[in-house]
């Protein structure tokens, strides 16, 4: 297989960062939103983005525009049917991405590869409602897209070699470094990753020590660039609770169960930096208060 096309659908903040380092990459690149006004949105995030990196050096006022003429928006899935490579990066909901895959199994054309973004949701499950199973993986990118080094690229029990391959060669030549993990719930990063947090959340929860030490505890004494309450609210205390809930229904052990803080802040709507409330306060700037 060879990838000349690039396919995304989502131009939040994932699909908006693939779709920048794809196109960065030299690819054509097709991003799929729901509507005009968050095509907008997804564009202005990646040009704000290309210019972050003129900016600081890393990129040049041409690289940023080769890659902008690059990326074509649309709010049709039909303007995908000629890709070889569609990334899904939507909503973390099965039933939304496998409505997504059957709809889009009969509109790209049959040799192009589907991949999903997902953290934690099983990709064999996706591939099932698609007449591609062979030619589906999953692409797990790490936030933010254009600046982390990793891609996770997941082989169910029916991805073909072939279609491993080119995944794996597609993330080399996006410049990441590729790890493969089997089709389970967390992958490599997540599975190891999700319960240091709610470890984190229960010590703080059970009065271990506040939440400053704790994060000042992790990045001084383990050199950590940032502690685990502070990157929760960063990842956002929503993603991993969803994670966390993921995994708890997989695996039925209480390591990846959400601590009754997470639930509580949830639904409270204190999501952490986006909100401007979560484990900390945040100014409207996003600094801590």
């Amino acid at each position: 297989m060879e990838i000349k096309k690039v396919g995304v659908i989502g131009c939040g903040l994932m699909g908006a960062g693939i779709a920048e380092t794809a196109a960065k990459a030299g690819f054509p690149v097709s991003v799929r939103e729901v509507s005009d006004e968050l095509l907008k949105k997804g564009r202005t995030r990646i040009e704000n983005s290309l210019s972050r990196a003129v900016e600081k050096g890393k990129a040049t006022p041409q690289d940023k525009e080769a890659a902008l003429v690059r990326i074509t928006g649309t709010t049709k899935l039909s303007d995908l049917a000629d890709c070889d490579l569609v990334i899904e990066a939507v909503i973390e909901n099965m039933e939304e991405k496998k409505k997504l895959f059957k709809e889009l199994d009969g509109i790209v054309k049959s040799s192009a590869l589907f991949a999903s973004n997902t953290s934690s949701l099983p990709i064999t499950d996706m591939a099932a409602v698609t007449k591609r199973s062979a030619n589906f993986v999953g692409l797990h990118f790490f936030n933010p897209v254009p600046v982390m080094k990793l891609v996770e690229v997941v082989k169910t029990v029916v991805t073909s070699e072939e279609a491993f391959q080119t995944a794996k060669s597609f993330g080399e030549k996006l410049g990441k470094t590729v790890v493969v993990a089997k089709d389970t719930p967390g992958f490599v990063v997540n599975l190891l990753f999700v319960p240091y947090l709610l470890d984190a959340v229960r010590a703080f929860e059970k009065g271990v020590a506040s939440r400053e030490d704790i994060d000042n505890g992790m990045k001084l004494g383990c050199g950590h660039p940032m502690g685990p309450l502070e990157l929760l609210d960063f990842v956002g205390i929503d993603t991993t609770y969803y994670i966390a809930e993921i995994m708890f229904d997989e695996f039925k052990d209480d390591h990846y169960a959400a601590p009754p803080l997470m639930r509580r802040l949830v639904a409270a709507g204190f999501l952490g930096r986006k909100t401007g409330r979560g484990i900390y306060e945040y100014d409207e700037k996003g600094n801590k208060k």
